[in-house]
């Protein structure tokens, strides 16, 4: 029996994964449950585990190559089926085989739209269609065709110079603006061109990909919001060298991020309103603090979350944080060490940055951003979904949270 081999959805935030490594090889038996391969996530490193028995007769995805969810990456047969369409498929380049027969299939049909937009390219534009405007009360005059490759290439038709009738922009004006656009992107700029030994295209991780698109979700539709506010860390510093001599026989240290972690939960408990999702049609306050630390690891960045941090001790924060800070960077998180936040902490005071605004992790409404203690002055920025949290409530949260840094018996509250 013949069985099709997908890119799983191993996270519920995947789209597309990415082989790491091949555990099976071409031509090696294959029985149900066993680990073919492991496959980076947005995420993580997961397992990809087989769903048939057989051989592995075709693997239809190199090691370091990426798929979309769903599509058909390797092949399970018996000995004498046949995968000769796959192994057809393998050498076009594509993992299934209807693309390749689709392809097969699409010759006529290119070369009617071929012509079709040659004569759109000489037809005059129906004056009803909105063809922007080059200047105020100037309209842009452009082909259908034109106005189409422009669309389909994110060009904006202003600025284009037109060499068809009466100036109008025709096909062959936005190919030469995609072309200088490209030859810009290569550097190709000012008259100079770069060689290949001069720069290194580095390609974008999986987990990369996960943080721009997120990042892009919660700049521009979360209305941000900052506040900045001064901490005097000078009675915890104390209190933190009597709590390490203390254990330091046990080979442990409390770091100032673990405090702020403790102190931050302990003041969410006092001000739920900011420990809360948005949700579209309601704001969801939780019960519980469940605060995500901004990791970083050499992809990118990952943001384990500390479930109920409100009832953990500091040495259980501690221990906490360590374990999934050493899973983070093994790619070993699971999926419910990473989600479920209901607000997030991201610390850059160890690089010696005094401060910075953070962008929040959506749904959640508000990211608590660390600099470096000079002099024993800390600054903490909160960034707040306007959507969620007002100015004033993100300010009382604040000042619950600089009360409790400044005097360390509160935090235990």
């Amino acid at each position: 029996m013949l069985t099709k081999v997908h890119m799983e959805a191993l996270s519920p935030t995947m789209e597309e994964g990415q082989v790491v490594k091949w555990l099976k090889g071409e031509g090696e038996p294959v029985s149900e449950g066993d680990i073919l391969a492991e496959i980076e996530t947005d995420k993580a490193v997961m397992e990809l585990v087989a769903r048939g028995t057989g051989l592995l007769k075709v693997v239809l995805l190199a090691e370091g190559g990426t798929a979309p969810v769903g599509e058909v990456i390797a092949v399970i047969a018996e000995a004498n089926d046949d995968v000769s369409a796959f192994q057809a498929g393998k050498q076009a380049g594509r993992s299934d085989i209807t693309q390749t027969m689709e392809a097969a299939a699409s010759g006529p049909t290119e070369t009617l739209e071929t012509m079709d937009a040659e004569a759109a390219d000489q037809t005059i534009d129906d004056p009803g269609t909105d063809r922007g405007t080059a200047s105020e009360g100037e309209r842009v005059k452009a082909s259908p065709l034109a106005r189409k490759l422009a669309a389909k290439s994110g060009l904006e038709l202003r600025g284009i110079s037109g060499t068809g009738p009466a100036g109008r922009i025709v096909k062959k004006d936005i190919e030469r603006a995609l072309s200088s656009t490209q030859r810009v992107a290569s550097g190709a700029i000012t008259g100079q061109e770069f060689s290949a030994e001069e720069y290194e295209d580095i390609p974008l991780t999986q987990m990369r990909k996960t943080i721009a698109r997120r990042l892009s979700e919660s700049i521009g539709p979360v209305p941000h919001f900052f506040l900045t506010i001064s901490v005097d860390m000078s009675k915890w510093g104390e209190a933190r060298s009597k709590i390490n001599k203390m254990i330091e026989p046990e080979g442990v240290k409390i770091s100032y991020n673990d405090i702020i972690i403790k102190a931050t939960a302990a003041a969410l408990k006092l001000h739920p309103e900011c420990n809360a999702h948005w949700m579209q049609d309601s704001i969801r306050r939780f019960k519980g603090v469940h605060i995500g630390v901004a990791t970083a690891v050499e992809d990118g960045l990952i943001t384990p979350v500390i479930r109920n941090a409100q009832s953990m001790s500091l040495r259980e924060i501690h221990d906490e944080v360590r374990s999934l800070a050493d899973k983070a960077k093994a790619k070993t998180l699971k999926h419910e060490e990473y989600t479920g936040g209901t607000f997030s902490i991201s610390n850059l005071g160890m690089f010696g940055i005094k401060e910075f605004t953070a962008v929040i992790n959506p749904p959640e409404s508000a990211i608590l951003a660390v600099g470096a203690i000079e002099s024993n002055q800390l600054m903490l920025t909160m960034s707040c979904d306007h959507r969620v949290i007002d100015g004033a409530v993100g300010a009382r949260f604040l000042q619950t949270l600089k009360e409790m840094l400044e005097e360390p018996a509160t935090s235990f509250i």
